[in-house]
């Protein structure tokens, strides 16, 4: 179990809480440690300088979403009254434009079931995100993976124009010394696609020298690095950006008031980044419930378009739907 140093066990709280805890979501910790948690983000890395070349590019594109197809909260203020959970997939793309599809990890689908859920999204700038199978992420060692990661690139490509980067995640134990044999499975992706690739073992951040040295790799394979905002491994808000491409998983205590000081601080730093080229950037919310994406939605939003001039639209109900 990896408790870092930013949390302390106190207040009659167990190491063993904290763990059963953090694996609702990755990093997450109870609303009491929360204070204990130092949440500024780090200043940006002299790395970017090579990424970001300094000029706002003519129309950067901002996509935010969640993990999940929807909350039984929403029947009824988003989704339409007693719509069903079978329903949800078809529905969310009209109130978001971008989704972070987990379901990949789990099961490689048929093209034609792709296909079916990239039709919800039809004449819409939707982005799906898929994330790698954990046949190659978690149980491959990153050997052997030709005939896996063929069936996952032609399972995804039948989203279309509606695929969007898709990122690897590999497990808490995968260690920065097996990291020879991950880099040398990247090079062999489909250059046609983005990819992101987000780790989570300790060793990958011991120090910035070592960060810089593998973020360095990525941006040769032109692959970029999943930055995860939880509040319990401050240690992987690692602000590098190896390619002009940025994607966030932003992990929070529902409508906690610092959830909220936590997006006025990402907002200032997107502002800043799209106005030294960013070209796109990926938002998913991984709040401890989902019932409170749409109020967090909602305020990302309003405040990317008034400090980034953007014009997301807010996931808000359609009257027709509705009445």
């Amino acid at each position: 179990m990896l408790v870092p140093a930013a949390v302390t066990v106190n207040q009659g709280i167990s190491f063993a809480y904290l763990y059963l805890y953090s694996c609702m979501k990755f990093g997450a910790v109870p609303d009491a440690l929360l204070s204990a948690i130092d949440f500024t983000l780090p200043p940006d890395p002299l790395f970017n300088q090579d990424t970001l070349l300094g000029n706002r590019v003519k129309v950067p594109k901002v996509f935010l979403g969640a993990s999940t197809w929807g909350d039984a909260s929403w029947v009824g203020t988003l989704y339409p009254p007693k719509t069903p959970a079978k329903n949800f997939r078809q529905l969310y793309p009209q109130y978001f434009n971008a989704a972070e599809l987990n379901a990949t990890h789990y099961n490689v689908y048929s093209p034609e079931v792709i296909a079916q859920w990239a039709a919800a999204a039809k004449d819409r700038d939707f982005k799906y995100c898929p994330k790698f199978p954990q046949s190659i992420s978690h149980y491959s060692n990153f050997e052997n993976t030709a005939d896996l990661t063929h069936a996952f690139m032609e399972s995804i490509e039948a989203f279309g124009p509606h695929l969007g980067p898709a990122f690897l995640q590999t497990s808490e134990s995968f260690p920065l010394t097996s990291r020879h044999a991950l880099f040398k499975y990247l090079a062999t992706l489909p250059q046609q696609h983005t990819y992101f690739l987000e780790v989570r073992h300790p060793g990958w951040y011991e120090s910035a020298d070592a960060v810089a040295t593998w973020m360095q790799v990525l941006r040769q394979l032109d692959i970029g690095a999943v930055i995860t905002d939880t509040p319990g491994r401050r240690d992987i808000v690692h602000m590098h950006l190896p390619i002009p491409k940025f994607f966030l998983r932003f992990v929070c205590n529902q409508t906690h008031p610092l959830s909220f000081q936590r997006i006025d601080a990402w907002t200032d730093r997107l502002a800043s980044w799209i106005d030294q080229g960013l070209e796109e950037a990926y938002i998913f919310l991984h709040p401890n419930s989902d019932g409170a994406v749409l109020e967090l939605a909602t305020y990302w939003i309003e405040r990317l378009n008034r400090r980034c001039g953007l014009s997301l639209q807010a996931p808000v109900p359609k009257q027709s739907s509705l009445f």
